[in-house]
C-alpha cells in the first residue's frame, strides 16, 4: 500500500492506496470527487482528463502514487465563488454537451487547449485538440462553439465563419 499526499482543488489531502491504483481511481473512490468519469481505461476517451501541475493529463493512465506531490484540479475545482469557470458556461450557454459523460474531460481539455493556445486558438486547431477526447452522443459543432466562445471571452481565439 502507498501512502500518498497531493493537493487536489486547492486543499491538500492524504490518502493510501494500492501501488497500481490509477489516479483516476483514488481521485473518485478514495477522494468521493466522481466529477472525473472513467470511460475505457485505455487513454482513449478523455473522460477522465483532469488538470495535472496545470497540465491536462487522463488520469487513466497515470498511477495515483505517481501524482504525489503534484497539485490535481479536477472538473469540481474550476468554479470559484459559486460561479462557472468561463469554459462551463459557454458548454452551458452553447450546448455543448448532450448526456453530460464526456463534459467533464471535454471542459478541462478545453481548459488547457485555451491556455496553451491563447490568440492562436481557431476552429481547426480545436478540432484537432479534441481528437483524444469522444463524444457519442453530439457532432461536436456545439462543444467546438462552446470552446471558441469561451477562448473569446477570456481574450484567446479567433471566432471561426459560421
Amino acid at each position: 500500500m502507498a501512502k500518498i499526499t497531493m493537493t487536489v482543488n486547492g486543499r491538500q489531502v492524504s490518502g493510501t492506496c494500492d501501488d497500481r491504483t490509477l489516479l483516476v481511481h483514488f481521485i473518485r473512490e478514495n477522494l468521493g470527487l466522481t466529477g472525473t468519469h472513467v470511460g475505457c481505461d485505455t487513454t482513449q476517451c478523455g473522460a477522465c482528463v483532469v488538470h495535472m501541475d496545470g497540465q491536462s493529463v487522463k488520469s487513466c493512465s497515470i498511477l495515483a502514487a505517481q501524482a504525489a506531490g503534484s497539485a490535481i484540479t479536477t472538473i469540481e475545482g474550476l468554479a470559484s465563488n459559486g460561479e462557472l469557470h468561463p469554459v462551463q458556461a459557454a458548454f452551458k450557454t452553447y450546448h455543448g454537451l448532450q448526456c453530460g459523460f464526456c463534459t467533464p474531460g471535454m471542459v478541462m481539455t478545453a481548459v488547457d487547449m485555451i491556455r496553451r493556445h491563447g490568440g492562436n486558438l481557431d476552429e481547426a486547431t480545436v478540432r484537432a485538440e479534441l481528437e483524444g477526447n469522444i463524444c457519442r452522443c453530439t457532432g461536436y459543432h456545439n462543444i467546438v462553439q462552446a470552446i471558441l466562445a469561451a477562448a473569446a471571452e477570456t481574450g484567446g481565439a479567433r471566432q471561426a465563419a459560421e
